[in-house]
């Protein structure tokens, strides 16, 4: 994903040093650093390939002096707002309220977009996007009731760091500068308060290199690509400025992705060749490895999405006529009667419309035999069912039946359309991992009434002027190859409690006591 506002301008961000912090020296502790890789849609096969070719030695180093674990579950919608937001709060979205990469505030009335395509664009208030996706998403939209990590390690009088990561919120202040003709040709301010973990770094905004500047030109996705990321991290490592945790973000593998499809590796060398730069500032890699805990791993997969246009694309709108559906170009209004909102592979689609029942809108999508699952909220239970059948199948939190995670659950109807295998009483997952817990957060994730539905594979869910990867690959869904990601582990004998992202963040937490 690519943060709309650093696009916007055609001029190269400013060389002075407004925008690049005093780097302290950090808080004495016992435990060795933490460092998080988060490679986009980095997936187990295509990193097993590229390992086993020699075409990722760094990472081939990690793995031989660590462990590794090929499925981890990612968190719903299966897009990186959202992800990160689970990553740092320990959450679901019913918690920490992030719905996903767009979505619609009842509250306010009015689309929200963290990032958008370029035919979207042309239709979106461009300033309004970049507030959102810098200053809403991690100062008022994400839970401020929700602790980050970074929030838990300074009350813990612990220091930690935010490379290049789209949601970073934490307790220091900053101040972002945002590039001076972005700033005048628009009606952003020239800087952009925000708080943070005590070291931040994000992209052509902020840096901790003062020579990273060079990284941030508009030809390098103004700062949003795996070199500015690596150099920072090398700077914090070589002036052994290493806080307690540090996340760096690694982004170009999810565009290559995107572009050439799930198989593509391309893009994991090239993150691989970043990760070299890190792991050399420590003097060897040996030394990386004993002086530091280093964590890999990606935030959701993709699944590969038919060459055919017309095949490959669900275009919701037909199947929600003659509904008045709200336009991009303009601001929701009182005659308009549903909102469309499509992550990739999922999409909310809300009734504003008090006249409007959600078994109407249900029964409609029910015609698309290409949805894979489509719910909703019915008092406390959701009720789930899919395209081209009637069956259904609900359920609520705290019913005799357990999961594979210790999650208790009451459920009625066909289990088939959530793919759950149960004896007596046990639930486990199949082609939806922990499908319960993350749908059910979804649903509660925001004001609203709404349905939620994803694709089966092959497909993608489009409105006006939605993004489309045609022939390459997407993500979004609740669907294993949208959802399973590797962790590789190297430095510490310790993983987290269960094999999700969900709970990485106490692990995180036990790991640099």
């Amino acid at each position: 994903m690519l943060l709309a506002g650093i696009v916007l301008s055609c001029s190269s961000p400013p060389r002075d040093q407004a925008n690049q912090q005093s780097i302290q020296s950090v808080t004495p502790r016992s435990a060795k650093p933490v460092i998080v890789i988060l490679i986009d849609s980095l997936m187990d096969e295509p990193l097993r390939k590229v390992m086993q070719q020699g075409r990722a030695p760094a990472l081939k180093h990690l793995y031989d002096n660590g462990r590794y674990f090929p499925q981890m579950v990612s968190s719903f919608p299966t897009m990186s707002v959202t992800i990160d937001s689970t990553f740092l709060t320990g959450t679901y979205t019913d918690h920490h309220h992030v719905p996903g990469l767009v979505w619609y505030s009842d509250k306010e009335k009015r689309m929200i977009f963290y990032g958008n395509g370029p035919k979207e664009a042309l239709k979106i208030n461009q300033p309004q996007v970049v507030m959102d996706a810098v200053y809403h998403l991690n100062q008022v939209q994400l839970n401020k009731r929700t602790k980050t990590i970074h929030e838990e390690l300074a009350e813990q009088g612990k220091e930690s760091a935010s490379i290049n990561a789209i949601v970073f919120r934490g307790k220091t202040e900053h101040s972002l500068r945002v590039p001076p003709m972005t700033a005048k040709g628009t009606s952003l301010p020239e800087q952009i308060k925000v708080t943070g973990p005590s070291l931040l770094s994000y992209a052509a905004f902020a840096q901790l290199d003062p020579k990273n500047n060079r990284n941030t030109q508009v030809w390098k996705k103004y700062g949003l690509n795996n070199t500015f990321t690596a150099q920072d991290l090398a700077f914090l490592i070589r002036h052994k400025k290493l806080p307690a945790l540090t996340i760096a973000y690694f982004p170009e593998n999810d565009m290559t992705v995107h572009r050439k499809g799930p198989a593509e590796t391309d893009g994991i060398v090239k993150a691989d060749q970043a990760l070299q730069e890190a792991l050399n500032a420590f003097g060897s890699w040996d030394q990386a490895v004993k002086q530091a805990v280093w964590i890999v791993m990606g935030d959701s997969g993709q699944t590969t999405v038919l060459d055919d246009r017309q095949e490959a694309k669900i275009d919701l709108r037909p199947l929600l006529q003659p509904y008045r559906i709200a336009k991009l170009s303009e601001p929701v209004s009182k005659e308009d009667q549903v909102v469309i909102m499509p992550n990739e592979r999922m999409a909310y689609i809300y009734a504003i419309d008090s006249n409007i029942g959600l078994p109407e809108l249900v029964k409609k999508l029910q015609r698309e035999d290409k949805l894979d699952i489509i719910a909703r909220k019915a008092g406390q239970d959701i009720v789930v069912t899919a395209g081209n059948t009637t069956q259904a199948f609900s359920y609520r939190p705290e019913g005799k039946y357990i999961d594979e995670y210790g999650q208790s659950w009451h459920i009625k109807g066909n289990s088939e359309l959530v793919d759950l295998d149960i004896q007596n009483k046990r639930i486990r997952y199949g082609k939806y991992p922990d499908v319960l817990a993350r749908l059910y957060g979804a649903m509660h994730s925001h004001e609203g009434r709404y349905v939620v539905v994803t694709s089966k594979p092959g497909y993608e869910l489009v409105s006006e002027s939605s993004p489309t990867h045609i022939g390459g690959a997407a993500h979004g869904s609740l669907h294993e190859k949208d959802s399973l990601v590797p962790l590789l582990v190297s430095g510490t004998d310790t993983r987290p409690k269960t094999l999700r992202i969900v709970d990485l963040k106490d692990w995180l937490l036990q790991l640099t006591k």
